[in-house]
C-alpha cells in the first residue's frame, strides 16, 4: 500500500494505483502532486516527475520546498529544455533526462523507462512515485485520442511496475467530455476546488475517505 500523505492522512492506495489530480489553474496541483512524492521520500522510496511545464532545474527546487530534495531520490524527464534551446541551462544529474518537448511521446515514454530501469538496477528501488504534470500541455501539442493512447501505455507501466502514479490536468481548460475521456484510464481522481478563499481536495475511487481537505 502506499500512504498519500498528511495532505490526506489515513488514505491508503494499493500498488499500481493511477490517481487524476484535477483542479483549475494555480490551484497548487504540482505541489500537491509534490507533497504526495515527498511522503514516499521521506519513508526511502523514489519519485519521478515528468514535468512539461517546468524544467528539471525548476521542479527540483520546488521539490526542495517540500521534501528534501538533496537527500531524496528523485528523478526528473523534462520535456521542456530542449525544446526552448536552454543547452546551457541543462542539469547534469544522474536521474535526469531529456525529451525533446511535450509533443514527443514517444521519447517521453522511453526516457521514463529508462530511469525506472535505472532506479532498480542501481538504486534496487522497487517502490516508485510517479506524478506528470501536466496533461494539460500534452492536449495543447497532441489531439485527445493520441494523449489517451500515450496514458494507455503509460498507466499500464506503472500498474505493471506496483508503483503509484499521479497525474494532473486543468479541468477547466478542456470540454467535459475531454476529462470524462480521460477520467476512463484512472483508478481514482483527486478533485481541487476554491473553498473559503482557499482550496480544499478529496479522492474518490480509491480509499474508504472521501472527505474534503484544506490544502
Amino acid at each position: 500500500m502506499y500512504e498519500l500523505g498528511a495532505a490526506f492522512s489515513g488514505v491508503d492506495v494499493s500498488e499500481g494505483t493511477n490517481l487524476l489530480v484535477e483542479g483549475p489553474a494555480m490551484s497548487g496541483k504540482r505541489d500537491l502532486g509534490f507533497r504526495v512524492l515527498a511522503a514516499g521520500t521521506d519513508a526511502g522510496e523514489s519519485a519521478l516527475v515528468v514535468s512539461t511545464k517546468d524544467s528539471a532545474n525548476r521542479v527540483i527546487d520546488a521539490f526542495d520546498g517540500v521534501g528534501d530534495a538533496e537527500t531524496a531520490t528523485l528523478g526528473v524527464v523534462d520535456c521542456v529544455t530542449k525544446q526552448q534551446g536552454m543547452g546551457g541551462e541543462r542539469r547534469d544529474a544522474e536521474l535526469v533526462r531529456y525529451a525533446s518537448s511535450p509533443n514527443d511521446l514517444t521519447g517521453i515514454g522511453i526516457e521514463l523507462s529508462e530511469l525506472l530501469q535505472r532506479l532498480y538496477e542501481q538504486r534496487d528501488s522497487t517502490r516508485n512515485r510517479i506524478l506528470l504534470h501536466s496533461l494539460s500541455t500534452l492536449l495543447m501539442y497532441s489531439d485527445l485520442q493520441t494523449v489517451f493512447r500515450f496514458l494507455h501505455v503509460f498507466t499500464g507501466r506503472v500498474q505493471s511496475a506496483d508503483a503509484l502514479g499521479l497525474f494532473t490536468v486543468d479541468g477547466a481548460a478542456h470540454d467535459a467530455k475531454t476529462v470524462s475521456t480521460l477520467k476512463q484510464l484512472f483508478d481514482g481522481v483527486i478533485t481541487i476546488q476554491e473553498h473559503d478563499g482557499g482550496f480544499r481536495a478529496r479522492v474518490l475511487g480509491v480509499g474508504d475517505d472521501t472527505s474534503w481537505r484544506e490544502l
